[in-house]
């Protein structure tokens, strides 16, 4: 068969295959509704896709957001199953009337806006340098500017569209607490989000598009409903929370848990496969 007829053969076929699929789509709508629980399992387990999600709410000018980060990541290397987990940020606002300009440093911010002392707000940043060194991380407050994140968090979820979330919020916190970048300025965004792996086109829709905005508005306000008061929030399968940068052991104990019921629910598949002729999508078969 010469690779003419082939090709035309595998075209043939996917178009058939196309509409079987959109038909037996339409049937497994009615098997679900007729049939006993028992094909509705099997329905379940053949879903080979299915991955437990671990939803995280943050704000990039959480310190406290990127060491939970950081101690999240080292339980999921301790975890058997990690393949089997998928991580979904979700979008959250610490002050939603931060400027988006300040000549103050993180210091003068907590002095005069959260009516702490100097000495104060001294100690803590100290100590928070200390947990976030532990986990690995280096927090400059000196450099760090007290921005507001709203056009950090448009920028991350255009990411997320691109299947780029998790590098978004590792570049965004090193970017705030590290590296001391305006996180609301055009251009550092840009930088930011190249670095991420968008291009200049891709951030500039993002700021400009109120779409973005609005995804980031429905993240907060799915936080209200499930009554997360502070971040980090971490929710597993959307049975368990954990509220704060938890250690990572805590964090492998919500695991182990939350995994071992959805396991349970979501059974694995293991397929004993024979192999035969088949056609590939670029066009050949053999």
């Amino acid at each position: 068969m010469n690779k003419l007829k082939t090709k035309a053969i595998f075209w043939l076929l996917l178009i058939v295959s196309v509409s079987f699929s959109s038909c037996a789509q339409e049937e497994t709508k009615s098997t679900n509704k007729t049939k006993d629980n028992s094909e509705i399992k099997v329905n379940k387990e053949m879903n080979m896709e299915n991955k437990m999600k671990i939803e995280i709410w943050s704000d990039v000018m959480c310190p406290f957001c990127y060491i939970g980060k950081r101690n999240l990541e080292k339980a999921l290397t301790q975890f058997s199953d990690r393949e089997h987990i998928e991580v979904i940020w979700k979008s959250y606002l610490l002050d939603p009337n931060t400027p988006e300009t300040s000549d103050k440093s993180y210091a003068q911010h907590l002095v005069e806006y959260k009516g702490m002392s100097e000495q104060q707000v001294d100690g803590m940043l100290a100590q928070l340098t200390q947990t976030a060194k532990q986990a690995g991380l280096d927090y400059d407050f000196d450099k760090a500017q007290l921005v507001s994140s709203k056009k950090a968090h448009q920028v991350i979820q255009m990411a997320k569209t691109k299947g780029l979330g998790n590098q978004a919020e590792e570049v965004m916190f090193k970017a705030f607490f590290t590296e001391g970048k305006n996180i609301a300025d055009k251009s550092s965004l840009i930088s930011i989000g190249e670095e991420i792996g968008l291009s200049k086109d891709e951030v500039e829709t993002a700021l400009s598009d109120n779409k973005y905005a609005e995804m980031m508005n429905a993240d907060i306000a799915e936080a209200r409903q499930i009554g997360v008061q502070g971040v980090p929030f971490f929710v597993f399968n959307r049975k368990y929370a954990v509220s704060g940068a938890q250690p990572p052991k805590a964090f492998l104990e919500s695991l182990e848990k939350a995994f071992g019921e959805w396991r349970e629910d979501n059974p694995a598949v293991k397929l004993d496969i024979t192999q035969g002729q088949s056609c590939k999508p670029d066009g050949t078969c053999d």
